[in-house]
């Protein structure tokens, strides 16, 4: 009797023990081991609670060692020179990779973000974070071997809130715009790094900070920047590039807040625009004078908007997101009389497509993009939201993509490269390379420049080599 009384208490007191343990292991453990990635399970504020005392002035530039690569090449801005991600610029790039993968020409550590490369002339760009200093730090690196040629930036206190670097900038001429995750816009000589001009879209608009700090990307257009801060009385702005001052302003009259997602301009019936998704629905603004053309409110924020309107064929605009119950929808552009109206024009739920992060790619007619659905395949569409093939057991997270050289670049968030043909036909992988063993939320948006890919993950940014050899 006595043996078996025993036997029943031990095992009960030793989970009792176990249970404490437990306990007091995950009170004294860092919160961010127990993130939870999911909108509304994260305790994420709704703005940005962040202050800072110190006035915003940019500092002088640091030199460093780097040298530019002595090589033509350009990708000037978020998703390339054409806002489409698709790199045109015609070098080859490998259709198989040696044993050891493509060549790294250099590796940097980044502070913990998304924010994605531009290059121009043997010169990278990347709007990074100095956490000792707590400035915005735009860093120029050299295309060649990563050392860094120079570094400016200006004061700004972050907390990190699901990482802290977002944004892509944009090269115009000689100069090098930014918008820093809590709504500083800014330009800088790209030669030297000096500031040009610096304001807080906050102070000049009334913007509203978002919960994840600001996603937006700059627009270079027409010699213009172009943004959406969403404030009291401007839905979007047109800035003079030189000096920053405003060109036009568009009215913001049912009070649209910003989202992560960026201005795409779209032309229809002879008409340039430029196309931005509120919070509460889409606008299209025209790009001579920044008045109110059209908006359409079928299409509003659930939680968050981070992918960008897609302009794809005879007027016709896709947009997705990925939270809840959220898929895709159309809106159709149609001219009536001397207006545009945008109406809606039909809708795909999220098992047909969704997207979390990344902004869908329009290529000879078809749709392609990774799905948040089913863990991250990456799928393509026609035109009427059908399905014509996906990756099946490759799966990437919320990862980047573009297409160069007829093929598709896919990087999943863990930090596997895949090289795939771009074709509609069917999905026809041609190699792949784990980039980083243990990847983590490798979001960044890609840059390709001279057969150079850009690419990273929270907290590295790599250079690979592509090109095809002997070219």
């Amino acid at each position: 009797m006595k043996i078996s009384h025993l036997t029943s208490i031990v095992p009960a007191s030793m989970a009792i023990v176990g249970v404490v343990l437990l306990v007091l292991w995950t009170s004294m453990a860092p919160s961010s081991q127990f993130a939870v990635r999911e909108p509304g399970l994260d305790n994420t504020p709704q703005a940005a609670v962040d202050s800072d005392a110190r006035e915003l002035v940019a500092g002088q530039p640091v030199a460093g060692p780097g040298i530019a690569l002595d090589v033509m090449c350009d990708w000037p801005g978020f998703r390339g020179p054409r806002r489409d991600a698709i790199s045109e610029e015609g070098t080859p790039l490998v259709r198989q990779v040696p044993p050891g993968g493509p060549p790294v020409l250099w590796q940097v550590d980044v502070e913990e973000g998304y924010a994605g490369a531009v290059v121009r002339n043997g010169r990278v760009f990347v709007l990074d974070y100095d956490k000792q200093a707590q400035t915005d730090t735009l860093r120029c690196l050299s295309l060649g071997d990563g050392r860094e040629i120079w570094r400016n930036g200006y004061p700004v206190t972050i907390s990190p809130n699901h990482g802290i670097t977002r944004t892509v900038p944009a090269l115009l001429g000689d100069a090098v715009i930014t918008i820093g995750p809590r709504c500083h816009v800014a330009c800088w000589d790209m030669e030297t790094g000096q500031n040009r001009w610096l304001f807080s879209m906050v102070e000049r608009y009334g913007s509203e900070e978002r919960q994840w700090y600001t996603g937006q990307c700059p627009l270079v257009d027409g010699g213009r920047v172009i943004l959406a801060p969403c404030g009291r009385d401007s839905l979007l702005v047109a800035l003079d590039a030189a000096t920053g001052e405003d060109l036009w302003r568009t009215p913001n009259p049912r009070g649209w807040k910003m989202t992560h997602s960026s201005v795409m301009p779209v032309e229809f019936a002879g008409q340039r625009m430029y196309v931005y998704c509120g919070t509460g629905g889409t606008a299209g603004v025209s790009a001579e004078d920044g008045r109110l053309m059209w908006d359409e409110t079928s299409w509003t924020e659930s939680f968050a908007t981070s992918p960008s309107p897609l302009a794809v064929s005879d007027g016709r605009i896709f947009l997705s997101s990925g939270y809840d119950a959220v898929g895709a929808m159309w809106l159709q552009l149609k001219q009536q009389g001397d207006s545009i109206v945008a109406e809606a024009a039909g809708k795909l739920d999220r098992k047909q497509f969704n997207s979390e992060q990344q902004t869908p790619i329009f290529y000879q007619g078809h749709l392609y993009g990774i799905r948040k659905f089913r863990g991250g395949q990456f799928v393509c569409l026609d035109l009427q939201g059908n399905e014509i093939w996906n990756s099946g057991q490759d799966k990437f997270g919320h990862g980047p993509y573009m297409i160069a050289d007829d093929m598709l670049l896919i990087f999943g968030d863990n930090g596997m490269l895949v090289a795939a043909e771009a074709t509609a036909e069917a999905y026809r992988p041609l190699w792949r390379w784990a980039v980083y063993d243990q990847g983590h939320e490798a979001w960044g948006p890609l840059a390709m420049a001279s057969g150079r890919l850009i690419l990273r993950d929270m907290t590295r940014m790599t250079c690979l080599d592509l090109r095809r050899s002997g070219d």
